[in-house]
């Protein structure tokens, strides 16, 4: 397997997404360990918020996900937020890295969740909610996130507070 191309198109992309000046290819080294930004595993969906990127990755034999501070270019602990039983799917995080929102399936249901890096609390926001949920994104403050569901019967947006409350003025489904 190559995969210096692969981390070279990832950190391309990256730059992409951080930089407002155009493309630059930025220097994370490779780390075999994965301890690092670029590894042999497989890395997926990456978001960048200031100095931290999220993704997930099967570092562990288990689909998780990691947060990788640009400045101590270093993986930080995310302890309370990985677990076995929960696939972890398209992570998104607040500029100042405290939330991570993410689709997580558990035991066959897909809900929205939201893990606080200072209380290292994860929250099912979307228990509750009779349908598919896809595609969390976060306000620059972590105080609304948005995604698709389909409790309607069809793919709409709804945004809910950090506490997973539809916030007053956004359409809701009606409830079972």
């Amino acid at each position: 397997m190559n995969v210096l191309p692969r981390a070279l198109f990832s950190l391309t992309v990256l730059s992409l997404l951080a930089s407002c000046t155009g493309p630059r290819l930025l220097n994370f080294p490779y780390d075999p360990s994965g301890r690092g930004l670029n590894s042999q595993f497989s890395d997926q969906n990456p978001a960048i918020a200031g100095r931290y990127i999220v993704f997930v990755s099967d570092r562990r034999n288990s689909q998780s996900i990691y947060l990788y501070d640009t400045v101590n270019r270093g993986i930080v602990e995310l302890p309370g937020l990985n677990a076995s039983d929960l696939l972890a799917e398209t992570p998104t995080l607040s500029d100042d890295g405290r939330y991570i929102a993410f689709t997580g399936t558990r035991n066959g249901a897909t809900d929205i969740y939201l893990y606080d890096r200072t209380t290292r609390q994860l929250r099912n926001l979307t228990t509750n909610l009779n349908g598919q949920v896809r595609n969390p994104s976060l306000s620059a403050n972590g105080n609304a996130i948005a995604f698709e569901s389909s409790a309607t019967g069809q793919w709409d947006v709804l945004i809910y507070n950090r506490f997973g409350q539809p916030i007053n003025g956004w359409p809701t489904p009606a409830s079972p």
